[in-house]
C-alpha cells in the first residue's frame, strides 16, 4: 500500500503545467488572475450557465471544472427560511430559523455608523452559517414618499444618512465572505405598480438624491453585488437599463461587481445583454407568470442568448464580461477558502438585535417626563393594544422571516416589570389575527369575535383603573400597510385607532404611545397624548428592547431617518405629483406608468424648509431621558483657495441628570446661488455619549464636496464661490447654532 502511494505521489510531480492544478483554484494569485484562467477554460454553454439561475435561489457554477453553485438569500433583517428547489413552498428544514434583527428603518434611526457594522457582521454570519454567497440586501432605497410598502426595509430620506449607514452594514457582511447585494438600484421608491413604473426624473435630482447612497456602497463599501429594481427608468427596465448599469454603475464608479436582477424583472433578451444585467433570477419561464417547471433554460439570459450568440445576433465580448463578474463574485465568496465559518442565533446576535432595537427606538414625545415607568411611582400598567402581542417577524414580502424566537411587547414588560408592577391587558382594536407567509406561521390565532363597542368599553375600562397606560399599536406587515408589493393607501392608522388613542388620553392623562411600523404615520392626537415612542419593528428581541426604553435601562438615542408628516398635504410627491402615476409608454412600445418626480431634490425636510412647513416630528428629531445644551460653532471664517477641508467644531454638555448619547447633527446652507438650492442640507452627524455634567468638543471636518451641488450640463459637481452657513442641531427643526463663513 505504501509503494502505491508513493508511485501516485511521484506520478503527480512529473505531470506536465498543463495538468497542475489551475490558476483559478490557486487562491494565492490574484483574483483577476484566476478569474481569466477560469474563463479560457469554459465552454459557450458552461458561460451561460453561469449567468442565470438553476434554482429559485442558485445559479449553478461549472461542475466539470469545480466551480461550485452560487447560494442567494433573501435579506436583509435575518436569513429566510429555505423553499423547495422549484417552488416557493417551505422545504421543511428544522435547523433554518434564524435571528430576526429590527427592520434597516431602526437601523437607520441609531444614526450610528458602530451599529451598522454589528448588524451587518451579525446577520453576515448567519448567512455564512448557511452556506449562503449573497445576502440579497441592504435596500438603500430614499423614502420619497410614507405611503410607500417597503419603507420599513430602507434607511430613510436622506442620502448622506443611508451613504453613512450603508458602507458598514456592507463591510460586516463581507467581511464573512458572503456578498451584500445592495437594492433596488435605483428609483424603487413604490410598490404600486411596481413592475411598470417609469419615474421621470431629471440628472440632478438623480445625482443628489438618489444615487449618493448606492455611489457610497459601489465606491466606499465596495459591495460585491447590486440588484436592479423591478420598476423603469426613462422608459427602460432598471435592472438592465444601459444609463444606470452601464454608464452610471459600471462606467463612472468604476465599479467591478455582479448585477443580479430581481425575481422575474427581465423582459427582454436584446435589452438585458446590453443594458449591463449579469445573473438572470426569478421564478417560472419570466418571473412573472406560472410556466413549466424547471424552465431555467428559457430564461432571457440562457437558450435565447446563447441561441443569438450562435446565429451572430449578439457578441461573446458582452458574454466574458458578465462571465468575469460573477467568477469574480464566486472568487471573493463560495470559492474563499479563508472566510469564517459564521454562527446562527448566538448569544452576540440576541445582544446585537436588542442593541440595535434600543438605539434605533425614538423617543418622540415626552411631556412632564411622564417616561421611563418608575415601578415605586407606578403600582398598575395598563398595556392595550394588539400589536403588544401580535408577532411581527412573519410577512411583508421577501423580508418575511423564520425568527428562531420573537419576544412581544407584552412578554418583555412583564418579563422587566412583572415582580414589581401589575400588568393588565386589553386587546383595544383587532387588525389582522393571521401571522401566515409563504408557509412559515408565528403559531399565534389572535381570532377575537368582540365588537368595536366591546373592545373598547374594556381597554376604557382598564384605562381608568391603571396608573399608567401603554398603547401598543401602529402598522403591521399586511397587505397596504408596511409589505411588499403593496402601498399604504393611507397616511392614518388602520383598525380605527386614532379614535381609540383619542379615548384612551380622556380616560388616562398618563398615556404612552408606542408606534411599531417602518414608517411614519399621521397623528391627529398628537397635542393630547404625553408621551409617544417610535418603536419599528425590531425583531426577535422586540419586547425586550422596548421594555428596556420604557422603564429607562437603556436612555432613548434615536433620531428620526425621515419626516413625521401631519399630512400628504406635507410630502412633494403627493401635493406636487401624480402619485402614482399616470399611463405611458416604454421604450419597446408596453403600457407603463409615468411618474414625474416633480418635487425635484425637494425630498423630504427640504420640501418642508423650502414650504415653510410644520410636520408632526422633524426629521432627525428624537428626544432623551437627559438633555443636551449646545455651545456656540467654531469654525474658520473663510474656507481658502488652497485648503481642502475646513475643521468645524462645536461643545455639546450634557446638561440632566443621566447618562446619555446625543447625534448632533451639521447642516450647510448655500446662502447665496445660481441655482436654486435646499435651504439646509444634512453633510455630517456624530453620535456622542455625555455623562451627567460632562462636556464633549464635536468636532467635523467639511470639505468642498460638502458645498457643492450636481451641474447637470457640466455632468459634474460645482462649489459656486461665496457666502455659506453651518447650522448644527439636534434635528433639521431645531438648529442650536449657526455660523457664517465663506468659500472661495
Amino acid at each position: 500500500m505504501k509503494n502505491l502511494l508513493k508511485v501516485f505521489l511521484i506520478s503527480l510531480s512529473i505531470l506536465p503545467a498543463t495538468a497542475q492544478q489551475p490558476v483559478y483554484l490557486d487562491d494565492s494569485k490574484p483574483i483577476e488572475d484566476r478569474v481569466e484562467d477560469a474563463l479560457s477554460r469554459m465552454t459557450l454553454r458552461e458561460k451561460i450557465n453561469l449567468i442565470h439561475a438553476q434554482s429559485k435561489f442558485s445559479s449553478p457554477g461549472v461542475p466539470r471544472l469545480g466551480i461550485p453553485e452560487l447560494w442567494t438569500t433573501d435579506g436583509p433583517m435575518g436569513v429566510r427560511p429555505e423553499v423547495l428547489w422549484d417552488e416557493w413552498d417551505q422545504a421543511g428544514w428544522t435547523n433554518d430559523s434564524c435571528t430576526a434583527f429590527p427592520s434597516l428603518s431602526a437601523l437607520a434611526a441609531t444614526w450610528n455608523p458602530e451599529m451598522g457594522l454589528l448588524y451587518g457582521k451579525s446577520i453576515g454570519e448567519e448567512a455564512r452559517f448557511r452556506n449562503k454567497s449573497v445576502l440579497l440586501g441592504p435596500g438603500i432605497n430614499i423614502y420619497r414618499t410614507p405611503l410607500n410598502g417597503r419603507n420599513f426595509e430602507y434607511m430613510g430620506e436622506d442620502p448622506y444618512l443611508v451613504s453613512q449607514m450603508v458602507v458598514p452594514y456592507v463591510e460586516g457582511v463581507q467581511s464573512n465572505g458572503v456578498a451584500a447585494c445592495v437594492k433596488h438600484f435605483a428609483l424603487n421608491n413604490n410598490e404600486v405598480n411596481r413592475h411598470t413604473s417609469n419615474p421621470i426624473v431629471d440628472d440632478r435630482t438623480l445625482y443628489e438624491i438618489y444615487l449618493p447612497g448606492f455611489k457610497a456602497a459601489a465606491t466606499e463599501g465596495n459591495a460585491w453585488s447590486f440588484m436592479g429594481g423591478y420598476n423603469l427608468f426613462r422608459g427602460e427596465h432598471a435592472s438592465y437599463n444601459p444609463i444606470l448599469m452601464n454608464d452610471i454603475l459600471k462606467g463612472e464608479w468604476d465599479w467591478d461587481g455582479a448585477v443580479i436582477s430581481d425575481w422575474g424583472a427581465v423582459h427582454d433578451t436584446a435589452t438585458a445583454v446590453t443594458g449591463g444585467l449579469d445573473m438572470e433570477f426569478g421564478s417560472w419561464t419570466n418571473g412573472l407568470t406560472e410556466g413549466a417547471s424547471n424552465a431555467y433554460d428559457n430564461y432571457f439570459l440562457a437558450n435565447p442568448y446563447l441561441e443569438g450568440i450562435q446565429n451572430g445576433t449578439y457578441s461573446e465580448d458582452e458574454l466574458n464580461d458578465k462571465v468575469r463578474r460573477v467568477l469574480r463574485l464566486t472568487f471573493r465568496t463560495a470559492m474563499n477558502r479563508n472566510k469564517p465559518w459564521g454562527s446562527m442565533v448566538s448569544d452576540e446576535h440576541r445582544a446585537a438585535a436588542k442593541q440595535i432595537g434600543e438605539e434605533g427606538i425614538v423617543l418622540l414625545k415626552n411631556d412632564n417626563d411622564i417616561l421611563p415607568i418608575e415601578p415605586e411611582k407606578t403600582k398598575k400598567v395598563a398595556v392595550i393594544g394588539e400589536n403588544a402581542i401580535k408577532k411581527m417577524t412573519v410577512g411583508g414580502g421577501s423580508s418575511s422571516l423564520k425568527a428562531k424566537y420573537e419576544i412581544t411587547p407584552l412578554e418583555g414588560l412583564k418579563s422587566r416589570l412583572g415582580d414589581e408592577v401589575e400588568i393588565v391587558y386589553a386587546r383595544g382594536y383587532v387588525g389582522d389575527p393571521s401571522g401566515e407567509y409563504n408557509g412559515v406561521s408565528t403559531g399565534q390565532d389572535l381570532t377575537d369575535l368582540r365588537s368595536v363597542e366591546e373592545l373598547t368599553a374594556e381597554a376604557l375600562q382598564v384605562a381608568k383603573e391603571a396608573d399608567m397606560v401603554i398603547f401598543i399599536g401602529g402598522l403591521n406587515k399586511s397587505d397596504h400597510q408596511d409589505a411588499e408589493g403593496t402601498d399604504r393607501e393611507t397616511l392614518s392608522l388602520p383598525y380605527g385607532q386614532d379614535e381609540l388613542i383619542s379615548a384612551l388620553a380622556k380616560a388616562n392623562p398618563n398615556l404612552v404611545v408606542v408606534n411599531i411600523s417602518g414608517t411614519g404615520v399621521a397623528m391627529p392626537w398628537v397635542n393630547d397624548v404625553p408621551a409617544i415612542l417610535q418603536g419599528w419593528y425590531l425583531g426577535s428581541e422586540t419586547g425586550n428592547a422596548l421594555a428596556s426604553v420604557l422603564t429607562g435601562d437603556a436612555n432613548p438615542s434615536g433620531k428620526l431617518p425621515y419626516t413625521y408628516y401631519a399630512s400628504l398635504d406635507q410630502v412633494g410627491a403627493h401635493k406636487l405629483g401624480e402619485y402614482p402615476g399616470t399611463p405611458g409608454i416604454d421604450v419597446l412600445g408596453n403600457e407603463v406608468m409615468d411618474m414625474p418626480y416633480n418635487e425635484g431634490i425637494f425630498v423630504g425636510y427640504r420640501f418642508i424648509d423650502k414650504n415653510k412647513l410644520n410636520p408632526t416630528f422633524h426629521f432627525g428629531h428624537g428626544l432623551s431621558y437627559t438633555t443636551f445644551k449646545y455651545g456656540d460653532i467654531a469654525s474658520p471664517k473663510i474656507f481658502a483657495k488652497g485648503d481642502d477641508k475646513i475643521e468645524v467644531s462645536i461643545p455639546v454638555t450634557n446638561t440632566g441628570d443621566r447618562k446619555g448619547k446625543e447625534t448632533v447633527q451639521l447642516y450647510v446652507r448655500d446662502i447665496k446661488s445660481s441655482v436654486e438650492r435646499p435651504f439646509k442640507e444634512l453633510k455630517r452627524f456624530k453620535k456622542i455619549e455625555l455623562n451627567p455634567g460632562e462636556t464633549k468638543e464635536v468636532k467635523f471636518e467639511l470639505d468642498r464636496n460638502a458645498l457643492s451641488y450636481f451641474d447637470a450640463e457640466k455632468h459634474s459637481w460645482v462649489m459656486e464661490p461665496g457666502d455659506f452657513e453651518i447650522l448644527i442641531g439636534a434635528s433639521s427643526g431645531d438648529i442650536r447654532s449657526k455660523k457664517s463663513f465663506k468659500a472661495e
